[in-house]
Protein backbone atom coordinates (compact mmCIF):
# COMPACT_ATOMS: atom_id res chain seq x y z
CA UNK A 1 0.00 0.00 0.00
CA UNK A 2 1.48 3.09 -0.64
CA UNK A 3 0.68 7.10 0.05
CA UNK A 4 0.67 9.74 -1.99
CA UNK A 5 1.38 12.66 0.47
CA UNK A 6 1.20 15.12 -1.92
CA UNK A 7 -1.18 15.62 -5.40
CA UNK A 8 -3.25 18.21 -6.69
CA UNK A 9 -6.12 15.92 -7.60
CA UNK A 10 -8.31 19.48 -8.04
CA UNK A 11 -6.05 20.30 -11.24
CA UNK A 12 -7.62 21.50 -14.46
CA UNK A 13 -5.47 19.19 -16.35
CA UNK A 14 -7.01 16.30 -14.44
CA UNK A 15 -10.86 17.91 -15.65
CA UNK A 16 -11.45 15.32 -18.38
CA UNK A 17 -10.64 12.32 -16.59
CA UNK A 18 -10.28 12.79 -12.99
CA UNK A 19 -12.51 9.55 -11.99
CA UNK A 20 -10.30 7.03 -14.42
CA UNK A 21 -6.92 8.50 -13.22
CA UNK A 22 -7.94 8.41 -9.75
CA UNK A 23 -8.86 4.56 -10.67
CA UNK A 24 -5.62 3.71 -11.88
CA UNK A 25 -4.24 4.97 -8.82
CA UNK A 26 -5.92 2.45 -6.54
CA UNK A 27 -5.21 -0.07 -8.95
CA UNK A 28 -1.53 0.95 -8.94
CA UNK A 29 -1.76 0.31 -4.38
CA UNK A 30 -2.20 3.99 -3.86
CA UNK A 31 -4.88 3.47 -0.95
CA UNK A 32 -4.43 7.20 0.15
CA UNK A 33 -3.81 10.68 -1.26
CA UNK A 34 -2.97 14.12 0.48
CA UNK A 35 -4.14 17.51 -1.38
CA UNK A 36 -2.78 20.37 -0.73
CA UNK A 37 -4.60 23.84 -0.66
CA UNK A 38 -2.93 26.33 -2.67
CA UNK A 39 -5.36 29.39 -2.31
CA UNK A 40 -9.26 29.33 -1.16
CA UNK A 41 -9.76 28.61 -5.05
CA UNK A 42 -8.67 24.98 -4.28
CA UNK A 43 -11.31 24.01 -1.46
CA UNK A 44 -14.47 23.65 -3.23
CA UNK A 45 -13.14 21.00 -5.35
CA UNK A 46 -11.07 19.55 -2.75
CA UNK A 47 -14.37 19.23 -0.73
CA UNK A 48 -16.17 17.60 -3.24
CA UNK A 49 -13.04 15.22 -3.46
CA UNK A 50 -13.29 14.28 -0.34
CA UNK A 51 -16.38 13.63 0.18
CA UNK A 52 -16.64 10.84 -2.70
CA UNK A 53 -13.50 9.16 -1.10
CA UNK A 54 -13.91 9.86 2.77
CA UNK A 55 -11.68 7.07 2.87
CA UNK A 56 -8.64 7.49 0.35
CA UNK A 57 -8.66 11.19 0.04
CA UNK A 58 -7.43 13.74 2.07
CA UNK A 59 -7.05 17.67 2.86
CA UNK A 60 -3.99 20.24 3.99
CA UNK A 61 -5.30 23.43 4.49
CA UNK A 62 -3.02 26.49 3.62
CA UNK A 63 -2.02 30.19 1.64
CA UNK A 64 0.91 28.90 -1.21
CA UNK A 65 3.36 31.36 -0.85
CA UNK A 66 3.15 31.88 -4.72
CA UNK A 67 -0.49 32.57 -4.16
CA UNK A 68 0.51 35.25 -1.00
CA UNK A 69 -0.28 38.87 -3.01
CA UNK A 70 -0.51 42.31 -1.83
CA UNK A 71 -3.67 42.75 -1.99
CA UNK A 72 -4.79 39.12 -0.93
CA UNK A 73 -2.88 37.66 1.41
CA UNK A 74 -4.28 38.47 4.93
CA UNK A 75 -7.82 37.78 3.31
CA UNK A 76 -7.00 34.41 2.07
CA UNK A 77 -5.01 33.80 5.58
CA UNK A 78 -8.66 34.86 7.48
CA UNK A 79 -10.16 31.65 5.26
CA UNK A 80 -7.14 29.80 6.23
CA UNK A 81 -7.84 30.20 9.91
CA UNK A 82 -11.51 29.71 9.13
CA UNK A 83 -10.94 26.44 7.78
CA UNK A 84 -8.48 25.12 10.48
CA UNK A 85 -10.99 25.79 13.20
CA UNK A 86 -13.33 23.03 11.62
CA UNK A 87 -10.62 20.10 11.97
CA UNK A 88 -11.32 18.75 8.74
CA UNK A 89 -7.46 19.20 8.05
CA UNK A 90 -4.78 16.79 8.50
CA UNK A 91 -2.06 19.58 7.59
CA UNK A 92 -1.20 22.85 7.23
CA UNK A 93 0.21 23.19 3.31
CA UNK A 94 1.04 23.69 1.68
CA UNK A 95 3.19 26.66 2.51
CA UNK A 96 6.63 28.04 2.69
CA UNK A 97 8.77 30.24 0.51
CA UNK A 98 9.00 31.11 -3.15
CA UNK A 99 11.71 33.34 -4.51
CA UNK A 100 11.75 31.63 -8.51
CA UNK A 101 8.65 33.42 -9.33
CA UNK A 102 8.29 36.81 -7.66
CA UNK A 103 11.44 37.66 -4.81
CA UNK A 104 9.69 40.93 -4.47
CA UNK A 105 6.64 39.62 -1.91
CA UNK A 106 9.15 37.67 0.49
CA UNK A 107 8.51 40.11 3.08
CA UNK A 108 5.01 39.13 3.37
CA UNK A 109 5.39 35.41 1.87
CA UNK A 110 7.66 35.04 5.47
CA UNK A 111 5.54 36.95 7.92
CA UNK A 112 2.33 33.98 5.94
CA UNK A 113 4.96 30.53 6.76
CA UNK A 114 5.05 32.63 10.34
CA UNK A 115 1.66 33.03 10.89
CA UNK A 116 0.51 29.28 9.61
CA UNK A 117 3.49 27.36 11.32
CA UNK A 118 2.00 29.42 14.23
CA UNK A 119 -1.15 27.56 13.57
CA UNK A 120 0.06 24.48 12.69
CA UNK A 121 1.56 24.47 16.40
CA UNK A 122 -1.65 25.87 17.95
CA UNK A 123 -3.66 22.81 16.04
CA UNK A 124 -0.95 19.99 16.48
CA UNK A 125 -0.83 19.36 12.84
CA UNK A 126 2.29 18.83 10.41
CA UNK A 127 3.21 21.33 8.05
CA UNK A 128 3.86 20.98 4.22
CA UNK A 129 6.71 22.87 2.91
CA UNK A 130 7.33 24.82 -0.48
CA UNK A 131 10.29 26.02 -0.93
CA UNK A 132 12.05 26.98 -4.36
CA UNK A 133 15.67 28.92 -4.17
CA UNK A 134 14.82 29.75 -0.79
CA UNK A 135 16.42 27.30 1.34
CA UNK A 136 18.25 29.87 3.51
CA UNK A 137 14.99 31.65 3.92
CA UNK A 138 12.89 28.73 5.33
CA UNK A 139 15.02 27.63 7.60
CA UNK A 140 16.07 30.14 9.45
CA UNK A 141 12.01 30.76 9.81
CA UNK A 142 12.38 26.93 10.93
CA UNK A 143 14.63 27.68 13.20
CA UNK A 144 13.03 30.74 14.85
CA UNK A 145 10.38 28.87 15.62
CA UNK A 146 11.60 25.47 16.63
CA UNK A 147 9.15 23.74 18.31
CA UNK A 148 8.47 19.76 19.93
CA UNK A 149 5.36 20.34 18.10
CA UNK A 150 6.45 21.27 14.60
CA UNK A 151 7.09 18.84 12.56
CA UNK A 152 6.13 17.78 8.48
CA UNK A 153 7.46 17.34 5.36
CA UNK A 154 9.69 19.28 3.21
CA UNK A 155 7.60 18.86 -0.02
CA UNK A 156 9.69 17.84 -3.24
CA UNK A 157 12.72 17.99 -1.61
CA UNK A 158 16.07 18.75 -3.97
CA UNK A 159 18.37 20.13 -1.53
CA UNK A 160 22.21 19.28 -0.30
CA UNK A 161 22.70 16.45 2.16
CA UNK A 162 23.56 19.06 5.08
CA UNK A 163 20.07 20.77 4.08
CA UNK A 164 18.58 17.08 4.33
CA UNK A 165 20.17 16.57 8.18
CA UNK A 166 18.81 19.60 8.75
CA UNK A 167 15.89 19.23 7.44
CA UNK A 168 15.29 16.14 9.61
CA UNK A 169 16.82 17.56 12.54
CA UNK A 170 13.77 20.10 12.62
CA UNK A 171 11.65 17.16 12.21
CA UNK A 172 10.95 17.28 9.10
CA UNK A 173 10.68 14.01 6.58
CA UNK A 174 11.71 14.16 2.91
CA UNK A 175 9.12 14.56 0.35
CA UNK A 176 10.30 12.47 -2.33
CA UNK A 177 8.84 12.08 -6.03
CA UNK A 178 9.53 11.93 -9.60
CA UNK A 179 12.99 14.06 -9.23
CA UNK A 180 14.49 11.10 -7.61
CA UNK A 181 14.48 9.22 -10.93
CA UNK A 182 15.89 12.12 -13.34
CA UNK A 183 19.12 11.82 -14.35
CA UNK A 184 20.21 15.20 -12.81
CA UNK A 185 18.48 15.13 -9.85
CA UNK A 186 21.87 14.65 -7.48
CA UNK A 187 19.44 12.90 -5.07
CA UNK A 188 21.17 9.43 -5.46
CA UNK A 189 24.20 10.60 -4.75
CA UNK A 190 23.24 10.54 -0.99
CA UNK A 191 19.68 9.07 0.51
CA UNK A 192 21.71 6.13 0.57
CA UNK A 193 23.01 7.86 3.68
CA UNK A 194 19.74 8.42 5.10
CA UNK A 195 17.26 6.00 6.83
CA UNK A 196 14.22 5.93 4.66
CA UNK A 197 12.46 6.12 7.43
CA UNK A 198 12.75 9.63 6.94
CA UNK A 199 11.30 9.82 3.65
CA UNK A 200 7.58 9.82 2.67
CA UNK A 201 7.05 9.59 -1.09
CA UNK A 202 4.74 11.88 -3.26
CA UNK A 203 4.11 12.99 -6.96
CA UNK A 204 3.08 16.32 -6.75
CA UNK A 205 0.84 15.51 -9.49
CA UNK A 206 0.05 17.17 -11.91
CA UNK A 207 3.62 18.23 -12.22
CA UNK A 208 7.40 16.66 -12.08
CA UNK A 209 6.23 13.03 -13.61
CA UNK A 210 9.19 10.04 -12.85
CA UNK A 211 11.09 8.99 -15.49
CA UNK A 212 9.66 7.06 -18.26
CA UNK A 213 6.93 10.18 -17.91
CA UNK A 214 9.15 13.09 -17.40
CA UNK A 215 7.91 16.45 -19.27
CA UNK A 216 3.96 14.65 -19.39
CA UNK A 217 1.43 14.87 -16.93
CA UNK A 218 2.00 12.81 -13.34
CA UNK A 219 -0.25 11.06 -12.16
CA UNK A 220 -0.39 9.62 -8.64
CA UNK A 221 -0.28 6.27 -10.04
CA UNK A 222 3.40 6.49 -10.84
CA UNK A 223 3.98 6.43 -7.10
CA UNK A 224 5.01 2.95 -7.24
CA UNK A 225 8.15 3.88 -9.83
CA UNK A 226 9.36 6.59 -7.63
CA UNK A 227 9.68 3.25 -4.95
CA UNK A 228 11.02 1.03 -7.57
CA UNK A 229 13.97 4.16 -7.54
CA UNK A 230 14.05 3.94 -3.85
CA UNK A 231 14.26 0.58 -3.39
CA UNK A 232 17.27 0.25 -5.86
CA UNK A 233 19.10 3.09 -3.92
CA UNK A 234 18.69 1.07 -0.77
CA UNK A 235 18.81 -2.37 -1.97
CA UNK A 236 15.08 -3.10 -0.44
CA UNK A 237 12.31 -4.29 -1.95
CA UNK A 238 9.51 -1.86 -3.57
CA UNK A 239 7.21 -3.70 -1.28
CA UNK A 240 9.66 -2.85 2.03
CA UNK A 241 10.04 0.96 0.45
CA UNK A 242 5.85 1.18 0.46
CA UNK A 243 5.74 -0.22 3.95
CA UNK A 244 8.52 1.96 5.42
CA UNK A 245 7.34 5.08 3.90
CA UNK A 246 3.73 4.41 4.42
CA UNK A 247 3.91 3.84 8.13
CA UNK A 248 5.74 7.08 8.31
CA UNK A 249 3.48 9.36 6.11
CA UNK A 250 0.00 7.69 7.88
CA UNK A 251 1.51 8.30 11.53
CA UNK A 252 2.35 12.29 10.96
CA UNK A 253 -0.57 13.14 9.19
CA UNK A 254 -2.63 11.20 11.78
CA UNK A 255 -4.12 8.42 9.27
CA UNK A 256 -3.51 5.68 11.19
CA UNK A 257 -6.81 2.94 11.51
Amino acid sequence: MFVDTHTHLYAEEFALDRVKMLDEAFKSGVKKLIMPSISQSSTELMWQLNKLYPSNIYMMMGLHPCYVKTDSWKSELEWVELQLQSGLYCAVGEIGIDLYWDKSTLAIQQEAFRIQIKWAIEYDLPINIHCREAFNEVFEILEEMRNPKLRGVFHCFTGTEEQAWQAIDLQMKLGIGGVVTFKNGLLDSFLHRINPTNLVLETDAPYLAPVPYRGKRNESAYIPLIAKKLAEIYNMTIEEIAQITSEQALKLFGLED
